[in-house]
């Protein structure tokens, strides 16, 4: 399939007379098409095309369609079928009324092209450079970062059911692929344990029976392995994806020694990062959250937040479910950077701030990054009422390598340290000597019942540690939190976002297709947050029950 350019060359005469005389007071797609012209040209996308072939459909066209899907919450069936039924989608397309349309399939190879050739990210690209041509998003001003998460388009399975279910897809993969081969290699019992889906209900009671079944699909699964992998067995069955799921899974799940098939104990299991989830979705990951779990991926959305411009999506990140919000700030302020729309503050909350984060976005990309850091936390009294013996009571002389307690004790070891996580620490001792008949101790350490040493400190690196004070101090003030109250809109965000486009669960499997897809929505959102700017309409406010309003009234 190769490209053939169509060049847009306005929406042709009769379909705009007739769209406009059928809506005289506009409507999205006439105020969209008006203001910003057509979005996606052809040519933007020409990687992601042969020169040979036969010519495909306009690519520019499909960017569009697939941000229309978005926008309406679409299927591609749906979608495919609004550009031929609707006259609004043929204004903003560009076509005529009789205009045949494509095939819907046609949608999912153009994704498919998107993510194959790395361009996912062309389509919010291009529509950030129309807003920014009509002045409305620039570099510098605020913005904010808040991250939600997204089901996988799986469903959540335990421990148990997963090594079922796993079992169950390699065999229901080798029996549509070799069939005969498959019947010489399993017994009649398989079909009763594997031949309808694994569900919870329907497992044996009491813990020792659940563990023999386990165990039991532990030794089914080695024995298939052990088939595919003998040299009698095709070459070709190992490279069926289901097998190497099934290899991968039970590697994870179970110990075999002279002993038999094992369940692994939780503390030989791989981390939650790197193990699989599910054996549909290879990407999806269970992550935890406040408590709430949930099986497949988080996306991180930014946007501006200016009160004298529409509040537009900058940059969508998408990663899997156990990966922490700080491991993510860096990268968005190096995607906004690509993107020439660096803000001068960042306002995020706490999951994204840490003191090395404060330097790098002021040292590398000139951004404030406005967020809490965590505060100091102190054994004893924590309601405020007692004497401040908090870290920042502390006097630390950097150049002596040595602290100095409220009470005036002198340290006596300062020593050089790497966290695991390769975070450069240094760790302060005092003496037991001088804790112990401290007044002050019960309300400062028990370090000094035992041992050599009593109260110790942490410290980050000494830029790190100055500015980590200084923002902890900062944060207290009524002007900081003035200044942060502005971050509480990008929940605001996420809500139209979920509402609107449904990325609460993912469409796809795979880690490229959910990115594309949130990329997608967000430009579905800044389109429908444009047409709201061009309209006048306010912004929304917080919903307010009304049993709240009862309380307030009262």
């Amino acid at each position: 399939m190769s490209l053939e350019s169509r060049r847009d060359v306005g929406v042709p005469e009769l379909t705009a007379r007739v769209v406009r005389a059928s809506f005289p007071k506009g409507i999205l797609a006439i105020r969209v098409r008006d203001a910003l012209g057509p979005l996606f040209e052809d040519a933007s996308f020409i990687e992601a095309f042969p020169v040979r072939g036969r010519p495909a459909v306009s690519p520019g066209a499909l960017a569009l369609v697939s941000v229309l899907q978005y926008a309406e919450g679409l299927s591609d069936r749906q979608a495919a079928d609004q550009v031929r039924a609707r006259m609004d989608w043929k204004f903003l397309l560009g076509l005529e009324l009789d205009d045949p349309g494509f095939d819907f399939t046609v949608l999912g190879d153009f994704r498919a092209r998107l993510i194959e050739h790395g361009l996912e990210e062309r389509v919010l690209d291009l529509v950030l450079e129309r807003i920014c041509g009509l002045g409305l998003l620039r570099a510098g001003g605020r913005q904010r970062t808040d991250s939600t998460h997204v089901l996988a388009s799986v469903r959540v399975l335990n421990r148990m059911e997963f090594v079922g279910e796993t079992l169950r897809a390699a065999l229901e993969a080798l029996a549509a692929a070799a069939p005969q081969w498959l019947a010489g290699q399993v017994t009649a019992d398989w079909v009763e344990r594997y031949g309808a889906r694994i569900d919870s209900y329907r497992f044996p009671k009491g813990d020792n029976v659940r563990t023999t079944w386990a165990e039991q699909v532990g030794r089914d699964g080695f024995t298939v392995l052990e088939a595919v992998f003998s040299p009698a067995a095709p070459d070709w069955l190992r490279q069926i994806p289901a097998v190497e799921v099934l290899r991968r899974a039970w590697v994870e799940q179970y110990h075999r020694d002279g002993e038999g098939v094992r369940w692994r104990e939780a503390k030989d299991l791989p981390p939650a990062r790197r193990r699989l989830s599910s054996p549909y979705d290879l990407d999806a990951r269970y992550g935890m959250k406040r408590g709430s779990g949930w099986c497949g991926y988080k996306t991180h959305l930014t946007e501006t937040c200016e009160p004298d411009a529409p509040h537009v999506i900058t940059n969508v990140e998408t990663t899997d479910a156990t990966v922490d919000d700080a491991e993510m700030t860096e990268t968005v302020h190096r995607n906004l950077d690509e993107r020439r729309l660096v803000p001068g503050e960042h306002v995020v909350d706490a999951g994204y701030v840490t003191a090395a984060h404060i330097l790098t976005a002021r040292d590398d990309h000139g951004v404030t990054l406005l967020g809490p850091v965590g505060l100091d936390t102190r054994h004893g009294q924590q309601d405020g009422t007692g004497p401040d013996l908090s870290q920042r009571a502390f006097r630390v002389d950097w150049d002596r390598r040595q602290a100095v307690c409220p009470r005036g004790a002198v340290s006596i070891s300062w020593s050089d340290q790497v966290k695991p996580s390769g975070t450069p620490i240094t760790r302060v001792h005092f003496a037991a000597t001088d804790c112990r008949p401290c007044p002050l101790r019960s309300a400062c350490t028990r370090a000094c019942e035992k041992g050599r040493y009593g109260r110790s400190l942490t410290l980050l690196p000494r830029e790190q540690q100055e500015i980590l004070s200084r923002r902890r101090q900062e944060q207290q003030t009524e002007e900081w939190k003035r200044r942060y109250d502005i971050r509480a809109g990008i929940e605001g965000t996420i809500s139209q976002v979920v509402r609107r486009t449904g990325i609460r669960r993912t469409r796809y499997t795979g880690l490229a297709k959910t990115h594309l897809g949130n990329i997608l929505a967000a430009a579905a959102i800044n389109i429908i947050r444009i047409d709201a700017w061009l309209t006048g309409t306010p912004l929304g406010s917080t919903r307010t029950s009304h049993l709240a309003r009862l309380e307030l009234a009262a």
